[in-house]
């Protein structure tokens, strides 16, 4: 494969690979640096540690180019090089040639420095062991990092009734006559495959095939509330309304919550309290780069600078603000929820 060799490339190829043979020429040790250069140009070079970092990036075909091909290699190191001649002109730019164009290289600079910094000192946060405290938090906070919350098991008959395609009072009377039926002792499996309008349960005798817990994402609000207002297996609700219709909901089956032992948290413990410690370093290291009691501001400057912006920013009284960020910083719905299609009492996308 050739990438994209030029004729001049191909003149460069042949002076720079037979100084190499013959060894002619000493390597130029940069400015500052101790390490020689592997290519250098006109006083533009890459060091042995930026051309290896360079060749991880590198896509696995432009590296099996560079290792077969003289002249797709000199191409490749001929743009690493050009990619360096050409950021080394960025200073010399007048920021009044492009304002927004050069403070905009300049922020982005910053921030990539800004983070390699923190991250940098992140990386060198010695962490404590961690297991004592892991111990002692689990008996002090078992429910924040062990408890297994209550599950619960459900069948259901439903009568569709989408809002604005039918009359509920109407449904909510057939409804009725279904409770009526159940509490003169009727089987709830027969009932949900004879009147149920669930196509995903109707067959399986009205079963909702998931165990469903407090809060359940993906699942009608109204629908798991029922579920959990029941107080024994073997129960059955009241009429339930939720967007897809009118419910009968029975109480299938319940794990009761439950704590995991230790050893089975222990790691999960360890790794929180670890992510604790390191964000509460992080926020004291980004604390010592913020104004000081010595600070200086030209508030006049400040308040110039803001005036053409004031008009724009105003919102009105009643309007939400927006969240803002904090870029400098180091520390790393109302509607019902949707569920699995395979059941009208779960909620689709």
């Amino acid at each position: 494969m050739k990438l994209l060799r030029t004729l001049s490339l191909s003149l460069s190829l042949t002076s720079l690979l037979s100084a190499c043979q013959q060894g002619a020429e000493q390597p130029v040790i940069p400015d500052g640096g101790a390490q020689p250069y592997v290519i250098e140009d006109g006083g533009v070079g890459l060091t042995r540690d930026e051309l290896q970092y360079l060749v991880k990036l590198w896509s696995p075909d432009m590296t099996a180019a560079a290792i077969k091909d003289p002249g797709d290699r000199i191409e490749l190191l001929n743009m690493a090089l050009a990619s360096k001649k050409l950021a080394a002109l960025a200073p010399t730019i007048p920021a009044s040639d492009n304002p927004d164009a050069y403070w905009k290289q300049v922020f982005s600079i910053r921030s990539v420095q800004s983070r390699y910094v923190v991250n940098h000192f992140i990386d060198g946060i010695e962490v404590p062991d961690m297991t004592a405290l892991a111990a002692e938090r689990y008996q002090t906070e078992k429910d924040k990092y062990a408890l297994v919350p209550e599950e619960r098991y459900s069948s259901h008959i439903l009568l569709l009734c989408p809002p604005g395609e039918c009359d509920r009072d109407a449904r909510r009377v057939e409804a009725r006559k279904i409770l009526d039926e159940l509490k003169a002792g009727a089987d709830f499996r027969q009932l949900a495959g004879k009147y149920s309008e669930d196509p995903g349960s109707k067959d399986k005798g009205g079963q909702f095939d998931q165990w469903l817990k407090m809060g359940q994402p993906n699942v009608a609000a109204h629908y798991v509330g029922a579920v959990f207002e029941l107080e024994k297996v073997g129960d059955h609700s009241d009429i339930v309304d939720t967007r897809f219709g009118l419910h009968i909901v029975r109480l299938d089956d319940l794990r009761p919550a439950h704590h995991k032992p230790y050893e089975e948290v222990k790691d999960a413990i360890i790794a929180s309290l670890r992510s604790e410690y390191i964000k509460l370093a992080a926020k004291e290291f980004d604390g010592r780069f913020r104004l000081t009691d010595k600070a200086v501001i030209d508030n006049a400057a400040v308040d110039e600078i803001l005036a053409p912006q004031k008009a724009e920013s105003a919102a009105p009284a009643d309007a939400e603000p927006a969240a803002s960020a904090d870029a400098a910083s180091v520390t790393p719905a109302d509607a019902e929820p949707v569920a699995p299609a395979d059941s009208a009492a779960k909620e689709s996308n």
